[in-house]
């Protein structure tokens, strides 16, 4: 009796994990919804942005892959192995590990990291003449997105 009750447990078991994982639909939102703009490729946001520190855009990639679920911290490709470390804005979302490798449409601000020429990130401009710090955009750097909403396109 308890070799049965042993192989049937085994049975349910196995049914258990032979269970398939329904793929993220096209069209499903993560956040908010993004508003009807039309959406810019990843590879073009720093040209869009130009000289800009910070630009509220929408941007259509791939996610690369999702690096922490709570609070929806992803990296997305930018093209010529540039990367875009994105997070949402909400805390309270949750983006599962399988978008990885889907191509989405994020609405969000885009922001580019400052580095003072001394490499001082917090130094205050009180010096004036040669001392006086200069804010240079690190071409090297990455861009950093913060995600109102994301809708999952292919």
């Amino acid at each position: 009796m308890k070799k049965l009750a042993l192989l049937l447990l085994m049975i349910c078991s196995v049914q258990v994990f032979a269970q398939k994982r329904n793929a993220l639909p096209h069209g499903m939102v993560f956040g908010t919804k993004p508003k009807d703009i039309a959406p810019v490729p990843a590879n073009k946001l720093e040209t869009l942005m130009g000289g800009k520190i910070r630009q509220t855009t929408a941007i259509e990639g791939k996610i690369i892959k999702v690096t922490k679920e709570k609070g929806g911290w992803f990296n997305m490709d930018a093209g010529n192995s540039r990367i875009i470390e994105a997070h949402f804005a909400n805390y309270d979302v949750t983006l599962p590990k399988a978008i990885a490798g889907r191509t989405v449409i994020i609405e969000g601000v885009a922001q580019r990291q400052l580095i003072a020429d001394d490499s001082q990130h917090l130094a205050g401009d009180t010096a004036v003449g040669k001392k006086q710090h200069e804010v240079k955009v690190n071409p090297k750097e990455r861009l950093t997105f913060e995600v109102q909403g994301l809708m999952v396109d292919k």
